[in-house]
């Protein structure tokens, strides 16, 4: 059995139908993934499958959010995902597949784990830049990064750059 077991889906045995499923991804399911952008998070994954005798057709939708580091001052932020994504199961021992939205299993699997499909859609919904609203920053962080950012005199020299004109 997977640690994920909670996200694989028997389908042997099933007849052709459509079935639904329903998972929340939270702390503890990006925790396993030791993403330094993703730190945690609550979304909601709801899946329909639909079972034909030859291809598993899934449709993902999904709503939530996760903690990320604030472009700014590297704190903790929330930030909203949501969308929703297909994902087409054929079975062939021979065939691969180039396409994004197809993924192909041995003829004689009899399960899958929607674990790395469900963190992807996750993750490429996260908005590029993700900053706190202004003022809501780190305030010691602020202060650093515009002492930093204080423009220095003409004749100003970094003192790192001074100790290796000794090295002639």
């Amino acid at each position: 059995m997977s640690k994920n077991d909670d996200r694989v889906i028997r389908f042997t045995g099933l007849k052709s139908g459509i079935y639904k499923y329903d998972f929340l991804l939270d702390d503890a399911f990006f925790e396993d993934f030791k993403n330094e952008e993703i730190k945690g998070g609550k979304v909601n994954f709801d899946v329909k499958m639909e079972r034909t005798e030859h291809v598993l057709l899934f449709t993902f939708s999904f709503n939530g959010e996760v903690t990320t580091a604030c472009d700014r001052c590297l704190g903790e932020i929330k930030v909203g995902v949501s969308g929703e994504e297909h994902l087409n199961v054929r079975f062939s021992d021979t065939e691969e597949s180039n396409d994004e939205e197809t993924a192909i299993l041995p003829e004689s699997a009899n399960e899958i784990d929607l674990t790395p499909w469900m963190y992807e859609y996750v993750a490429v919904r996260i908005p590029m830049q993700h900053a706190h609203p202004e003022g809501e920053c780190d305030p010691e962080m602020v202060k650093y990064i515009a002492d930093e950012e204080q423009p220095h005199g003409d004749d100003y020299v970094d003192p790192r750059w001074e100790a290796l004109k000794d090295l002639k």
